[in-house]
């Protein structure tokens, strides 16, 4: 997978700001549904030629673990591995349940627009297996999975880029902190404190410039202090 810091994972920053600012309330407007079925798994996945990057696939299951493959087309498949909060991992199972896991929903909203990329949703569990596929919606519960699963896409760049500079690049660590700052600045971030590991290492490794470690310690303190 292609991780620089000149070619991010965009998705729509004001999706992102909206709906990643609200995920509390939809957190909290969804505990009263019904917890996950037992081993079952939730996919994205966006394809869109031309971009950066062109093919995005995560897949979330019930208890949290996970993958994500993040590339462009003629690059090799390479799933790597994540994990998610109870809560985040919660979100996006009852979303999915409000749009009946997925069977025989249609979220297209079936206006000429303009290409943003073939999404799709997927829902799996023993022998039942649904997908729904569209460009644009305006399924409200939709797009909050939507941004949702680009706003960890984003993420999980940002962690690879973060792991990344720090091994092989030092010089560089200063420029994808300045992109997380972004990010959160965005909200685009669905779970900061994931970052926190590497963010503490830096700020106490004299290796790096003071300039990034110095970012990097005030950008753990504002994900502490609002988590």
């Amino acid at each position: 997978m292609k991780s620089s810091a000149s070619h991010r994972y965009l998705p729509s920053l004001a999706l992102c700001a909206c709906f990643l600012a609200g995920m509390a309330c939809a957190r909290g407007a969804v505990a009263s549904s019904a917890s996950p079925a037992a081993n079952a798994t939730v996919t994205f996945r966006k394809v869109f030629k031309s971009s950066y990057p062109e093919y995005v696939e995560i897949k979330v299951t019930d208890t949290g673990a996970g993958t994500f493959d993040i590339r462009q087309l003629n690059e090799e498949s390479n799933p790597r591995t994540l994990h998610l909060e109870a809560s985040l991992v919660q979100t996006i199972f009852e979303l999915a349940a409000k749009l009946h896991n997925f069977d025989g929903v249609d979220l297209e909203i079936h206006r000429r627009i303009a290409n943003l990329g073939e999404k799709t949703f997927g829902y799996d569990r023993g022998g039942e297996s649904h997908t729904v596929t569209f460009n644009y919606t305006l399924n409200h519960e939709a797009l909050q999975l939507l941004t949702i699963f680009e706003g960890l896409a984003r993420q999980q760049t940002d962690l690879s880029d973060l792991d990344r500079t720090m091994r092989y690049d030092p010089l560089g660590v200063n420029d994808v902190l300045m992109q997380l700052q972004k990010d959160l600045d965005n909200k685009a971030v669905p779970e900061p404190a994931q970052f926190l590991p590497l963010l503490d290492r830096l700020a106490a490794d004299q290796h790096f410039i003071d300039i990034a470690r110095d970012r990097a310690r005030k950008l753990a303190v504002r994900i502490r202090s609002s988590s």
